[in-house]
C-alpha cells in the first residue's frame, strides 16, 4: 500500500511541475496603444474564454491548483477556463498541451484565446503556459506566492522562455449557451 502511495504521489509531482517555476514581478501596467476597434473580431467563444480567465485574475496561485476556491497552477487555470467557459476539454499538464492535435501559431498571428507555451527552466522543455488575451498580453498563473494574473509577452523574461502557441479554438466557433 506503502508503494502505491509513493508511485501515486510521484507521478502527481512529474505531472505537475511543469508549472513549479518562479516568475518575475509583473510589468508596470501600460496604457495599451492599440484601440480594440482596430482588433480583428474574436469568436464568440473566444470572447467567453477571455471574460473567464481575466475574471479570475487575483486568484491565489496553488501547485496542483485547478478550481477558483482552491487556486490554480498555470495548466489547472487553462484547463478550467477552458471547459468552464467554452466546454473544450484540454489535457491537464503543459507537456500534454504543448503536443495535442492543435494548430501551432505564430507569435506575429496570436488571436485571443489562444494557448501562448514558455520554457522557463531554459532548454526547450516546456515548463509554463498561459492563455493570450490580445494586446501582446497573456493571462497564467505564475508561481508559488502569487495570483493569477496578467504579463505581456514583450516583458524580457517571457520573450526569452516563449516557445509557441496553440489554437484550441476553431475559427468561426460559435458559443453556445447552455
Amino acid at each position: 500500500m506503502v508503494m502505491m502511495a509513493r508511485f501515486a504521489f510521484l507521478s502527481l509531482v512529474a505531472l505537475l511541475a511543469a508549472c513549479s517555476s518562479r516568475a518575475p514581478a509583473p510589468a508596470p501596467v501600460v496604457k495599451p496603444q492599440v484601440s480594440y476597434s482596430q482588433l480583428p473580431d474574436a469568436s464568440p467563444i473566444a470572447d467567453d474564454v477571455l471574460i473567464r480567465a481575466i475574471g479570475l485574475v487575483g486568484t491565489p496561485y496553488r501547485w496542483g491548483g485547478n478550481t477558483p476556491d482552491s487556486g490554480f497552477d498555470c495548466s489547472g487555470l487553462i484547463k478550467y477556463v477552458y471547459r468552464d467557459a467554452a466546454g473544450i476539454s484540454l489535457p491537464r499538464s503543459t507537456r500534454e498541451m504543448i503536443v495535442m492535435r492543435a494548430p501551432t501559431v505564430d507569435a506575429k498571428a496570436l488571436q485571443s484565446g489562444d494557448l501562448v507555451f514558455f520554457a522557463t527552466s531554459g532548454g526547450s522543455q516546456v515548463s509554463h503556459a498561459g492563455i493570450y488575451v490580445g494586446e501582446g498580453r497573456f493571462v497564467h498563473a505564475p508561481s508559488t506566492g502569487g495570483t493569477v494574473r496578467l504579463d505581456y509577452l514583450s516583458n524580457s523574461y517571457w520573450a526569452k522562455a516563449y516557445l509557441q502557441a496553440k489554437r484550441v479554438i476553431p475559427q468561426g466557433h460559435l458559443a453556445q449557451n447552455p
